[in-house]
Protein backbone atom coordinates (compact mmCIF):
# COMPACT_ATOMS: atom_id res chain seq x y z
CA UNK A 1 0.00 0.00 0.00
CA UNK A 2 1.69 3.24 -1.08
CA UNK A 3 0.81 6.66 0.87
CA UNK A 4 2.04 9.89 0.59
CA UNK A 5 2.91 12.46 3.13
CA UNK A 6 2.79 16.38 2.91
CA UNK A 7 4.33 18.82 5.00
CA UNK A 8 4.92 22.51 5.01
CA UNK A 9 8.01 23.39 3.39
CA UNK A 10 8.49 20.09 2.26
CA UNK A 11 9.21 18.81 -1.16
CA UNK A 12 7.00 17.47 -3.59
CA UNK A 13 4.89 14.32 -2.90
CA UNK A 14 6.64 13.17 -6.13
CA UNK A 15 10.21 13.83 -4.23
CA UNK A 16 9.04 11.90 -0.74
CA UNK A 17 7.70 8.87 -0.95
CA UNK A 18 6.82 6.33 1.95
CA UNK A 19 6.37 1.99 1.48
CA UNK A 20 4.35 0.13 3.88
CA UNK A 21 3.66 -3.22 3.88
CA UNK A 22 0.12 -4.90 3.32
CA UNK A 23 -0.02 -4.80 7.06
CA UNK A 24 0.09 -1.60 7.63
CA UNK A 25 4.22 -1.66 9.44
CA UNK A 26 6.55 0.53 7.60
CA UNK A 27 9.49 -1.32 5.72
CA UNK A 28 12.85 -1.76 7.06
CA UNK A 29 14.22 0.74 4.48
CA UNK A 30 12.89 3.51 2.70
CA UNK A 31 13.44 5.50 0.22
CA UNK A 32 13.85 9.30 -0.11
CA UNK A 33 15.43 11.48 -2.77
CA UNK A 34 18.46 13.24 -0.91
CA UNK A 35 19.40 15.31 -3.69
CA UNK A 36 16.55 17.92 -2.95
CA UNK A 37 16.79 17.11 0.64
CA UNK A 38 19.88 18.67 0.16
CA UNK A 39 19.27 21.70 -2.07
CA UNK A 40 16.23 22.97 -0.05
CA UNK A 41 18.26 22.21 3.35
CA UNK A 42 14.77 20.28 4.78
CA UNK A 43 15.77 17.92 7.74
CA UNK A 44 15.19 14.61 7.19
CA UNK A 45 11.96 13.54 8.79
CA UNK A 46 12.28 10.05 10.30
CA UNK A 47 9.57 6.76 10.71
CA UNK A 48 9.45 5.31 13.87
CA UNK A 49 7.83 2.27 14.77
CA UNK A 50 4.70 2.09 17.04
CA UNK A 51 2.81 -0.45 16.83
CA UNK A 52 1.59 -0.24 13.25
CA UNK A 53 1.21 3.72 13.62
CA UNK A 54 3.40 6.24 12.10
CA UNK A 55 4.80 9.21 14.01
CA UNK A 56 5.95 12.22 11.88
CA UNK A 57 8.75 14.09 13.81
CA UNK A 58 9.28 17.97 14.09
CA UNK A 59 5.64 19.06 15.10
CA UNK A 60 3.71 17.29 12.09
CA UNK A 61 0.12 17.57 12.49
CA UNK A 62 -1.78 14.16 13.44
CA UNK A 63 -4.23 12.45 11.04
CA UNK A 64 -7.86 13.59 11.50
CA UNK A 65 -9.44 11.01 9.81
CA UNK A 66 -12.74 10.09 10.98
CA UNK A 67 -13.83 6.46 11.67
CA UNK A 68 -16.61 6.03 8.75
CA UNK A 69 -20.35 6.45 10.86
CA UNK A 70 -22.66 3.53 10.94
CA UNK A 71 -25.07 3.35 8.27
CA UNK A 72 -28.67 3.70 9.80
CA UNK A 73 -31.03 0.97 9.85
CA UNK A 74 -33.83 1.27 7.84
CA UNK A 75 -37.18 0.52 9.97
CA UNK A 76 -39.11 -0.67 6.68
CA UNK A 77 -36.83 -3.79 6.37
CA UNK A 78 -38.14 -4.86 9.30
CA UNK A 79 -40.68 -7.95 9.37
CA UNK A 80 -44.18 -6.67 10.32
CA UNK A 81 -44.01 -8.02 13.81
CA UNK A 82 -40.62 -6.58 14.94
CA UNK A 83 -41.67 -3.17 13.13
CA UNK A 84 -45.36 -3.41 15.56
CA UNK A 85 -42.94 -3.85 18.95
CA UNK A 86 -40.69 -0.84 17.56
CA UNK A 87 -43.75 1.30 17.00
CA UNK A 88 -45.36 0.49 20.02
CA UNK A 89 -43.36 2.57 22.19
CA UNK A 90 -44.07 5.63 20.26
CA UNK A 91 -46.55 7.97 21.98
CA UNK A 92 -50.17 7.49 20.57
CA UNK A 93 -50.53 11.09 19.41
CA UNK A 94 -47.17 10.84 17.71
CA UNK A 95 -48.13 7.54 15.88
CA UNK A 96 -51.21 8.75 14.62
CA UNK A 97 -50.47 12.22 13.53
CA UNK A 98 -46.74 11.14 11.87
CA UNK A 99 -46.04 7.35 12.03
CA UNK A 100 -49.51 6.77 10.02
CA UNK A 101 -48.67 8.74 7.31
CA UNK A 102 -45.44 7.31 6.79
CA UNK A 103 -45.80 4.59 4.45
CA UNK A 104 -49.22 1.81 4.14
CA UNK A 105 -47.36 -0.34 5.72
CA UNK A 106 -47.36 1.85 8.62
CA UNK A 107 -50.76 3.19 8.69
CA UNK A 108 -51.68 -0.25 8.85
CA UNK A 109 -49.83 -1.60 11.97
CA UNK A 110 -51.78 2.34 13.19
CA UNK A 111 -55.07 1.57 12.56
CA UNK A 112 -54.62 -2.38 13.80
CA UNK A 113 -55.33 -2.95 16.92
CA UNK A 114 -52.03 -4.75 17.96
CA UNK A 115 -49.67 -2.23 18.35
CA UNK A 116 -52.05 -0.08 20.82
CA UNK A 117 -52.89 -3.51 22.84
CA UNK A 118 -48.86 -3.59 23.28
CA UNK A 119 -49.37 -0.07 24.63
CA UNK A 120 -52.11 -1.29 26.97
CA UNK A 121 -49.80 -4.07 28.36
CA UNK A 122 -47.29 -1.71 30.13
CA UNK A 123 -49.32 -0.34 32.12
CA UNK A 124 -48.48 -2.64 35.44
CA UNK A 125 -50.80 -0.43 37.93
CA UNK A 126 -53.76 -2.44 39.02
CA UNK A 127 -56.45 -0.69 37.06
CA UNK A 128 -53.42 -1.26 33.84
CA UNK A 129 -53.71 -4.74 34.45
CA UNK A 130 -57.45 -5.41 34.83
CA UNK A 131 -58.09 -3.17 31.49
CA UNK A 132 -56.12 -4.99 29.78
CA UNK A 133 -57.58 -8.37 30.68
CA UNK A 134 -61.14 -7.01 29.62
CA UNK A 135 -59.42 -5.68 26.47
CA UNK A 136 -58.39 -9.09 25.28
CA UNK A 137 -61.79 -11.06 26.64
CA UNK A 138 -63.89 -7.70 24.74
CA UNK A 139 -61.95 -6.14 22.05
CA UNK A 140 -63.54 -3.71 19.52
CA UNK A 141 -65.84 -4.76 17.11
CA UNK A 142 -64.19 -4.06 13.78
CA UNK A 143 -64.15 -0.40 12.79
CA UNK A 144 -66.89 2.24 13.57
CA UNK A 145 -67.67 4.85 10.48
CA UNK A 146 -68.30 7.17 13.09
CA UNK A 147 -64.81 7.36 13.80
CA UNK A 148 -62.32 6.62 11.19
CA UNK A 149 -59.67 5.39 14.10
CA UNK A 150 -59.25 2.52 15.67
CA UNK A 151 -61.28 2.31 19.24
CA UNK A 152 -58.22 1.19 20.98
CA UNK A 153 -56.08 4.27 19.42
CA UNK A 154 -58.84 6.02 20.75
CA UNK A 155 -58.76 5.17 24.05
CA UNK A 156 -54.82 5.54 24.06
CA UNK A 157 -55.18 9.13 22.64
CA UNK A 158 -57.91 10.37 24.92
CA UNK A 159 -57.02 7.95 28.27
CA UNK A 160 -60.92 8.24 29.68
CA UNK A 161 -60.53 5.87 32.84
CA UNK A 162 -59.89 7.68 35.76
CA UNK A 163 -60.54 11.41 34.15
CA UNK A 164 -63.28 13.92 35.17
CA UNK A 165 -65.16 13.31 31.90
CA UNK A 166 -67.15 17.16 32.46
CA UNK A 167 -65.94 19.53 30.50
CA UNK A 168 -65.67 23.46 32.15
CA UNK A 169 -67.11 21.92 35.46
CA UNK A 170 -66.50 25.26 37.60
CA UNK A 171 -67.45 27.47 35.51
CA UNK A 172 -63.75 28.60 34.65
CA UNK A 173 -65.11 29.01 31.09
CA UNK A 174 -68.58 30.90 31.99
CA UNK A 175 -71.46 28.18 30.35
CA UNK A 176 -69.33 26.43 27.84
CA UNK A 177 -70.27 23.15 27.41
CA UNK A 178 -73.38 23.61 29.49
CA UNK A 179 -77.01 23.70 27.90
CA UNK A 180 -78.45 26.11 30.36
CA UNK A 181 -82.45 26.96 31.20
CA UNK A 182 -82.22 30.83 33.58
CA UNK A 183 -84.92 31.21 36.02
CA UNK A 184 -85.53 34.58 37.67
CA UNK A 185 -82.18 36.56 37.54
CA UNK A 186 -80.54 33.20 35.60
CA UNK A 187 -77.08 31.58 36.46
CA UNK A 188 -74.19 33.45 37.57
CA UNK A 189 -70.42 32.34 38.20
CA UNK A 190 -68.92 33.67 41.22
CA UNK A 191 -65.63 32.78 43.61
CA UNK A 192 -66.32 30.28 45.91
CA UNK A 193 -67.39 31.14 49.62
CA UNK A 194 -65.39 28.13 51.07
CA UNK A 195 -62.84 26.32 49.14
CA UNK A 196 -63.55 22.85 47.29
CA UNK A 197 -60.95 20.40 47.65
CA UNK A 198 -59.40 19.12 44.54
CA UNK A 199 -61.40 21.28 42.31
CA UNK A 200 -59.55 22.46 39.18
CA UNK A 201 -60.64 26.41 39.63
CA UNK A 202 -62.07 27.76 42.95
CA UNK A 203 -65.17 29.04 41.32
CA UNK A 204 -68.91 28.28 40.86
CA UNK A 205 -72.67 28.68 39.25
CA UNK A 206 -74.93 30.00 41.04
CA UNK A 207 -78.22 30.16 40.85
CA UNK A 208 -81.17 32.63 41.29
CA UNK A 209 -84.99 33.15 42.90
CA UNK A 210 -86.74 30.70 40.08
CA UNK A 211 -85.67 27.16 39.27
CA UNK A 212 -82.77 27.32 37.14
CA UNK A 213 -81.50 24.52 35.15
CA UNK A 214 -78.35 23.04 33.26
CA UNK A 215 -77.25 19.87 31.73
CA UNK A 216 -74.10 18.39 29.64
CA UNK A 217 -74.43 15.33 27.59
CA UNK A 218 -71.09 13.11 28.01
CA UNK A 219 -70.55 11.04 25.00
CA UNK A 220 -68.39 8.21 26.56
CA UNK A 221 -67.68 6.23 23.13
CA UNK A 222 -66.79 10.05 21.97
CA UNK A 223 -63.75 10.62 25.69
CA UNK A 224 -62.54 6.88 24.24
CA UNK A 225 -64.39 4.03 25.98
CA UNK A 226 -65.33 1.50 23.08
CA UNK A 227 -68.61 0.34 23.64
CA UNK A 228 -67.53 -3.51 24.20
CA UNK A 229 -65.74 -2.12 27.24
CA UNK A 230 -69.10 -0.41 28.22
CA UNK A 231 -70.97 -3.65 27.86
CA UNK A 232 -68.48 -5.91 29.52
CA UNK A 233 -70.06 -5.34 33.16
CA UNK A 234 -66.78 -4.81 34.35
CA UNK A 235 -67.25 -0.72 34.15
CA UNK A 236 -68.20 1.15 37.33
CA UNK A 237 -69.46 5.18 36.59
CA UNK A 238 -68.84 7.42 38.97
CA UNK A 239 -70.32 10.69 39.40
CA UNK A 240 -70.26 13.40 41.85
CA UNK A 241 -70.94 17.10 42.22
CA UNK A 242 -70.10 19.63 44.97
CA UNK A 243 -73.07 22.72 45.71
CA UNK A 244 -73.86 24.85 49.44
CA UNK A 245 -75.72 27.85 50.18
CA UNK A 246 -75.09 31.95 50.97
CA UNK A 247 -74.94 31.99 54.82
CA UNK A 248 -78.02 34.45 55.07
CA UNK A 249 -80.24 33.06 52.78
CA UNK A 250 -81.33 29.14 51.99
CA UNK A 251 -81.39 26.98 48.97
CA UNK A 252 -82.56 24.44 47.25
CA UNK A 253 -80.92 21.87 45.32
CA UNK A 254 -81.25 18.88 43.12
CA UNK A 255 -79.14 16.63 40.92
CA UNK A 256 -79.89 14.19 37.87
CA UNK A 257 -78.10 12.08 36.71
CA UNK A 258 -79.00 9.57 33.84
CA UNK A 259 -77.58 6.76 31.65
CA UNK A 260 -78.88 6.51 28.19
CA UNK A 261 -78.47 4.69 25.02
CA UNK A 262 -77.34 5.03 21.56
CA UNK A 263 -81.10 6.70 21.29
CA UNK A 264 -80.51 9.02 24.49
CA UNK A 265 -83.42 6.79 26.08
CA UNK A 266 -82.93 6.45 29.78
CA UNK A 267 -81.49 3.35 30.82
CA UNK A 268 -81.30 3.65 34.41
CA UNK A 269 -81.20 6.86 36.62
CA UNK A 270 -79.79 8.53 40.17
CA UNK A 271 -81.71 11.04 41.70
CA UNK A 272 -80.48 13.34 44.58
CA UNK A 273 -82.96 15.90 46.57
CA UNK A 274 -81.40 16.83 49.44
CA UNK A 275 -82.94 18.80 52.46
CA UNK A 276 -83.08 22.41 51.74
CA UNK A 277 -80.52 24.72 53.29
CA UNK A 278 -81.98 27.10 56.07
CA UNK A 279 -81.18 30.62 56.36
CA UNK A 280 -78.53 31.59 58.99
CA UNK A 281 -77.49 27.84 59.07
CA UNK A 282 -73.64 26.88 58.63
CA UNK A 283 -72.33 28.31 55.04
CA UNK A 284 -70.09 25.10 53.13
CA UNK A 285 -70.24 23.08 50.50
CA UNK A 286 -71.45 19.71 50.73
CA UNK A 287 -70.79 16.78 48.46
CA UNK A 288 -73.17 13.80 46.63
CA UNK A 289 -72.26 11.02 44.65
CA UNK A 290 -72.88 7.95 43.08
CA UNK A 291 -71.26 4.72 41.49
CA UNK A 292 -73.45 3.24 38.75
CA UNK A 293 -72.29 -0.37 38.35
CA UNK A 294 -74.31 -3.71 36.49
CA UNK A 295 -75.91 -1.10 34.66
CA UNK A 296 -76.12 -3.52 31.15
CA UNK A 297 -75.17 -3.06 27.92
CA UNK A 298 -76.37 -0.22 25.45
CA UNK A 299 -75.29 2.87 27.37
CA UNK A 300 -73.37 5.49 25.22
CA UNK A 301 -74.65 8.88 27.13
CA UNK A 302 -74.20 10.22 30.48
CA UNK A 303 -76.62 13.24 31.00
CA UNK A 304 -75.79 14.69 33.94
CA UNK A 305 -78.46 17.70 35.25
CA UNK A 306 -78.97 20.17 37.90
CA UNK A 307 -81.52 22.26 39.44
CA UNK A 308 -81.43 24.89 41.97
CA UNK A 309 -82.96 28.09 43.18
CA UNK A 310 -83.21 30.02 46.82
CA UNK A 311 -85.49 30.30 49.64
CA UNK A 312 -86.39 33.74 49.97
CA UNK A 313 -87.19 34.75 46.35
CA UNK A 314 -84.87 37.54 46.50
CA UNK A 315 -83.69 39.43 43.15
CA UNK A 316 -80.19 38.67 42.45
CA UNK A 317 -77.92 35.33 43.16
CA UNK A 318 -78.64 33.56 46.37
CA UNK A 319 -79.64 30.17 45.86
CA UNK A 320 -77.75 27.05 45.78
CA UNK A 321 -74.23 26.72 44.31
CA UNK A 322 -72.80 24.78 42.38
CA UNK A 323 -69.11 23.35 41.35
CA UNK A 324 -66.60 20.58 40.83
CA UNK A 325 -69.07 18.07 39.16
CA UNK A 326 -67.33 14.91 37.89
CA UNK A 327 -68.18 12.08 35.31
CA UNK A 328 -65.38 9.37 35.46
CA UNK A 329 -65.26 5.89 34.27
CA UNK A 330 -62.96 3.22 36.19
CA UNK A 331 -62.64 -0.79 35.51
CA UNK A 332 -63.50 -2.80 38.51
CA UNK A 333 -60.98 -4.42 40.54
CA UNK A 334 -62.72 -7.86 41.86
Amino acid sequence: MLRRVSQPGAPTAENLLLFFSPCGHHEASHRVVDHNLKMQKIPDVSIKRNKGLRRPEMGARPSRRRLPADQPMALDALPPELLVRVLSHVPPRALVTRCRAVCRAWRDVVDGPTVWLLQLARDRSAEGRALYAVAQRCPPNGEDEEFPLCALARYCLRSPLGRNLIFNSCGEQGFRGWEVEHGGNGWAVEKNLTLVPGAPSQTCFVTSFQWCFKRQLVDLVMEGVWQELLDSAQIEICVADWWGARENCGCIYRLRVRLLDVYENEVVKFSASPNPVLQWTERGCRQVSHVFTNFGKGIRYVSFEQYGRDTRSWVGHYGALVTHSSVRVRVRLS
